[in-house]
């Protein structure tokens, strides 16, 4: 069974510990992810609001050349920037990752930037964090009522036309709604919930669910305990609570994982990393899920998007 993970903040985390890729005490290693059978790992460059505008662009090259340092280390992963690469590299019995950026400040407002950054292997952009930015307003900047920006829509349309996944996880709500009338691809929300079971500003409305269902994109559900669980503390059963919600409203052809692991505070009882995505899976095979179900919320799910969207 492929596994695919849409977001985890590792590099960035492994820059601060000291660490490596290989063996550390995150949440994900190379060790796990390979005991972990066929596995797909999308590495995010996150660009912390703290580096400010001056130096978001230089933040995210320092954590893509550290991502490329680990790659050049390991010959068990292999760097992915198209489906038949990701096929390739699960058929050769090793990791495929792929890159993403958090937060499209990176960019600072230059459509060269973004093309700069896809010739370095970015495949995916997580638009905004939690605060606006040349894009977009982030979603907790939701109370201004702000969407994309100029230069907001004419990045959805370069990022459709070099094939990119739109990552729509973060962005404030009307913003998600411009993106959905802009983009001609399957976009995703690589690690967000569903707000009917949580209401924290970072979780998808059923209108929003039902949208990316009609998009033909795909959620992926985020294991933070405070995106699971209003009181902030949850266990394994919240993962799959959330799984089965977005399955009965828009289906299971519309939902994956987009754990957060090295980018969250805490996790949820009895999910302690990478290690531990099995006992999803499991519980989901307990609910009698059918086998073909479970595949896609695994990963397959999250494959269709990347076959439809990553062109070359």
């Amino acid at each position: 069974m492929i596994i695919v993970d849409a977001h985890c903040d590792t590099i960035t985390k492994i820059m601060e510990t000291g660490e490596s890729l290989h063996t550390n005490k995150c949440h994900i290693d190379m060790e796990r992810m390979i005991n972990a059978g066929q596995y797909v790992q999308f590495f995010a460059a996150f660009i912390d609001p703290s580096f400010g505008q001056a130096y978001a662009m230089k933040r995210a090259v320092q954590i893509i050349d550290r991502f490329y340092e680990e790659i050049d280390n390991n010959t068990c992963i292999s760097l992915c920037t198209n489906y038949d690469e990701v096929m390739k590299a699960i058929n050769a019995k090793k990791v495929a990752a792929i890159l993403s950026i958090e937060g499209g400040d990176a960019l600072q407002g230059d459509l060269a930037a973004l093309r700069m950054f896809y010739k370095l292997g970015v495949r995916s952009v997580c638009l905004t964090w939690n605060y606006r930015n040349e894009i977009a307003d982030g979603v907790l900047d939701g109370s201004s009522g702000g969407g994309l920006t100029p230069f907001g829509k004419k990045l959805i349309v370069e990022m459709n036309r070099l094939g990119m996944i739109v990552d729509v996880s973060h962005i404030s709500e009307k913003g998600f709604w411009d993106c959905i009338e802009l983009t001609k691809k399957p976009l995703i929300a690589s690690h967000s919930n569903a707000k009917k079971l949580c209401t924290h500003a970072r979780n998808l409305t059923d209108e929003q669910l039902n949208a990316i269902k009609d998009n033909g994109g795909v959620a992926g559900i985020n294991f933070y305990p405070r995106f699971l669980k209003d009181n902030g503390s949850a266990s394994l059963n919240d993962i799959v609570r959330h799984i089965e919600y977005i399955c009965s409203l828009v289906g299971v052809n519309h939902v994956g994982f987009g754990s957060d692991f090295d980018g969250i505070e805490s996790v949820p009882e009895g999910v302690n990393g990478i290690q531990d995505m099995g006992k999803v899976l499991n519980e989901l095979v307990r609910l009698n899920y059918k086998s073909e179900d479970i595949e896609k919320i695994a990963g397959l799910n999250f494959l269709r998007v990347i076959k439809d969207t990553i062109i070359s």
